[in-house]
Order: C-alpha cells, then structure tokens, then sequence
C-alpha cells in the first residue's frame, strides 16, 4: 500500500454538509438503487434510503435489497412495503438490474467475494450504461483498490469508496458522517442520494479509492482509543475507592463528548449487548485492520494495541461464558473491553456489582 499523502484538512474543515453541487437532473427519478448488506447498519441505512426516496422522490422506483439471509430483506419489505421495497434474488439480478449499488457488509473476505460475484455477472452482461458502485464498509484500505482494479475491465462501471462514522442510533436517525473517494462525477450523482437520506455530513477525500478507509480506520482508532482511556480510568476508580460513576459524572461535566458519555454509560451499567450496539468481532476486525496499518506507515499505537488485547480478554470470557452456559450475552458490543482492564485489576469482568462499592465519609 502507498503511503497516504496529506489530506487537506479544507476538506474537513468545509461549512457545507455536502460539498457537491446538485446534479443537472436532480431526484435520480428512473435511477434503480440498490443496496446490498442489511447487518445492524445496513439495514437503517437502507431503510432511510428507502423511506426518504418514496417520500421526496416522485415517481422513484423502490429499492432493490439484497441480503444473505433472506428474512432480513423480508422484515424490510414488510416495514415499508412493496412501493418502497423489492427483494433482488440474486447477486446476479442486483448488479445487472440497478444502475447504482450500494453494498455494506461485515468483512474484507466477504466484500471481496460479492464483488467477485458482481464482476463475474457483468461480463457476461455488460452495461451500455453507467453504473456505480459505493462500498460503505470498513475494509483495509488496499481492498478497495483491489475491487476499482477488478471493476475496471468492465465498461461504464464505477467504484467509490463512501464509509460511514456513527452508531445504529445515528444510523436510525439519518446522522451519519459519510467518506468519500473515488471518481468525481459518481461522488457527485451518488452524494445527493446519501445526503440527507442516510448522513448528515460528506467528507471529500479525492479520488484515490484508498483515502476513505484510511480515514475510516483512523477514526475507528480513535474511537478504540477512547474506549481503552474510559475503561482503564474507570477500573483504577473502582480501585481506588472513587467509583466509576463520579468519572463518568466528571465527564459529563468536563469532557460531554457524546460517545464518552454513551459508552461510559453502557461501562458502569454493563450494558454489553453487542446486538444493540457495536459487535466486538467487528470491533477486533477493526483493531486488527489498523494495527496493520499503523505498522506499514511505522506508527506506534499502544493504546489501540492495549485495546486490541483487553477485547481479546473479553471475548474468552465470553466464550467461556457460553461453554458453561450462562452467558449474560448473545454478543459483546465493543464496549465489553473494559472487562479486560477490569481482570487484570482483579475485578471481576461483567458483573460491576461485584466490585467493592464506595461508601462516602462524613
């Protein structure tokens, strides 16, 4: 992978929610969207997508879905119904029936192998028109010029790269941060199908396809890193006979970032329901992502690398968790990963009620 040059921070710094200009023909009215990955994210954002088409696009067609497990596109169809919804039955049918495709989905292996699915299909049909593909997943950054090479060989196809920085809950509302990079004029089209549907803010990162996972992955570290400071302060207060609620409550008063606040929450509470929140396989994947990255660009991360190990902590006892059979949860969420810290202090892991409680002096 080339080293990243300098983003220029303009981009970052821009007043606009979306820095494109609105197409010559607005509303993408015979446009067929598609979207591919209906997990804990995929299916808000297609739901959003959907939703806000059939009520501010006259005449748009419904959103072509497509799922692994099918009853996920079926719980969809029946929520808002076949006018805003149609089930693809295949891969096949979604890369060769949609115009622009918009895939979300869990792993590198498993993008990898439904663009493989997708080039396959397109030459045995190729289009006569353009057709764009928007990869909104958080994969390694060098898959995303691996899938604009493997894309190329086919004529009037497209690829971009548009991940996304938010929780479920800021996917529900349509609040997500959207990155993008890749060729102009499809960021251009595609930027007002997003904007305001799914996210609240674009971010330009130019036209190398690698850029927006790199930005992602960063983010993603400094999301991690916050998360491995909030569960050692709070493991050392619990130590030192302060208690984590007063950190969090100092926090709330000193630093009320909104995802310190949130997953403080979920930290003092215990609340490690990964199915309503961030799942920490995916949390691990991420981890494991940039740590690779941090190594080729020769840059020291100890906090992710602590966050990384104190995940993989909470797993195993997870895991152990299931083999006796009482775990407290299906999945982790991502936030578990102060039971990693709270172990290595001799606290127990998931049950904070365990922990010697303070009991204030007069």
């Amino acid at each position: 992978m080339d080293r990243p040059g300098h983003v220029n921070l303009l981009h970052l710094q821009h007043s606009e929610t979306n820095p494109f200009s609105r197409p010559s023909t607005p509303g993408h009215h015979g446009t067929q969207i598609a979207f591919v990955g209906l997990g804990a994210m995929g299916y808000l954002m297609a739901r959003n997508l959907a939703k806000w088409r059939k009520q501010h696009v006259h005449g748009s067609l419904p959103l072509l879905v497509w799922n692994r497990t099918k009853g996920r596109a079926e719980d969809l169809s029946k929520e808002l119904g076949s006018e805003a919804i149609t089930i693809a039955d295949s891969l096949e049918e979604v890369a060769t029936e949609a115009d622009i495709i918009i895939t979300n989905l869990s792993a590198d292996d498993v993008v990898r192998s439904v663009y493989q699915t997708f080039e396959k299909a397109l030459q045995g049909s190729k289009p006569s028109k353009n057709k764009i593909f928007v990869e909104t997943s958080t994969v390694y950054p060098t898959l995303a010029a691996e899938l604009d090479t493997l894309l190329s060989s086919v004529p009037n196809t497209h690829f971009i790269t548009a991940p996304v920085f938010g929780a479920p809950a800021a996917a529900a509302a349509a609040q997500l941060i959207i990155i993008m990079s890749g060729d102009y004029r499809s960021k251009k089209e595609v930027s007002h199908i997003l904007h305001p549907a799914v996210g609240r803010k674009l971010v330009d990162l130019g036209g190398n396809v690698e850029k927006a996972p790199t930005f992602k992955l960063i983010g993603n570290s400094l999301i991690l890193g916050s998360l491995e400071l909030l569960a050692e302060v709070f493991t050392l207060s619990e130590k030192a006979g302060i208690g984590a609620p007063m950190v969090h409550q100092l926090i709330k008063d000193l630093l009320p970032a909104p995802p310190l606040i949130n997953y403080g929450d979920k930290m003092i509470h215990d609340h490690f329901d990964g199915t309503k929140g961030f799942a920490i396989d995916g949390g691990l994947k991420d981890s494991t992502h940039i740590r690779r990255l941090a190594s080729e660009m020769n840059a020291p991360m100890p906090a992710l690398d602590a966050a990384h190990q104190h995940m993989l902590t909470a797993r195993a006892l997870h895991a152990n968790q299931v083999q006796v059979g009482n775990p407290h949860f299906d999945v982790l969420d991502w936030s578990s990963l102060v039971a990693g810290a709270r172990v290595a202090a001799g606290l127990d892991g998931f049950d904070s009620s365990k922990h010697s409680k303070v009991v204030p002096e007069d």
